[in-house]
């Protein structure tokens, strides 16, 4: 009998719920291939504060969207400002009808996606209620992707960026390899000066070692391109033969989305000069 190789980045068994002293996550109900246990939308506030920040609120699903209201005020809190991490639907598709129930203001990187509130930029501090959160720029997965530095607790909202559980998708065309590396770089660093510990994931569960998990990260996405690199050496030339080789132990129903990050690969080696 053989041990099972520990999970990177050493993952929580439990989904939703309370995360840390001042993040809790409302778990979407859309699971999915893509999704894993679904969208966390997560409500952010110092302990003694009646402020609450939300995070990707999710879906466009009523029901979803009312139990995160309701989470907040069992947990005592007001909501007053939304977040984004990105403009996927999962994540973003339900802050217009979210802002019509809390009437918060939303933020976000790419302007089509704010509401009656500034933008986001690298540097930003959002200090609501007291409440200290910093914007990290984390493009890659998408060009407007961004994580949110939780210094209090020594944590790091990231979106679609490192997921809980598996690897993320780099969305070509919009999400860029060479970018999302430099993100991954930037997490690492914070991770190794102690900065960041904890992982608040956009899917899957929380990650206690947020070094190991985005060092993992690291280590797959080069172990990929090197693939990658091989395969198109063997002589195959599009995404799809790319895919069916490199990506043959995968479920099928994730060949798309591994599509997109083959397209990014492949752009990566080209304009590297490796290809």
């Amino acid at each position: 009998m053989t041990t099972p190789a520990p999970q990177p980045g050493d993952p929580r068994e439990q989904v939703g719920g309370r995360a840390t002293a001042r993040a809790f996550c409302v778990l979407a109900p859309n699971p999915s291939p893509m999704t894993l246990d679904g969208t966390n939308t997560w409500i952010v506030a110092e302990p003694d504060s009646e402020l609450a920040v939300v995070i990707d609120p999710g879906p466009l699903d009523e029901g979803h969207l009312n139990t995160v209201v309701s989470t907040a005020h069992s947990l005592g809190k007001r909501i007053a400002l939304t977040l984004l991490t990105h403009g996927h639907p999962d994540h973003a598709e339900g802050a217009g009808r979210f802002a019509e129930l809390t009437g918060t203001p939303v933020r976000a990187l790419d302007p089509a996606l704010r509401l009656g509130g500034e933008g986001l930029v690298a540097g930003d501090v959002i200090t609501t209620g007291g409440l200290e959160l910093r914007v990290v720029p984390t493009p890659g997965h998408t060009s407007d992707s961004l994580s949110f530095h939780l210094p209090a607790d020594r944590s790091v909202l990231t979106g679609d960026t490192v997921l809980g559980r598996g690897t993320t998708v780099v969305a070509h065309p919009d999400g860029r390899l060479g970018d999302y590396l430099d993100s991954l770089r930037r997490l690492q660093a914070l991770a190794m000066h102690d900065d960041v510990a904890t992982v608040l994931p956009g899917h899957g569960p929380v990650l206690a070692d947020a070094r190991g998990a985005v060092e993992f990260y690291l280590a797959h996405r080069a172990h990929r391109l090197a693939q990658v690199e091989t395969a198109v050496e063997q002589g195959l030339t599009t995404p799809s033969e790319v895919v069916a080789h490199v990506y043959a132990d995968v479920d099928r129903a994730l060949w798309p989305a591994a599509e997109l990050s083959v397209r990014a690969q492949l752009d990566y080696l080209l304009e590297h000069g490796l290809i």
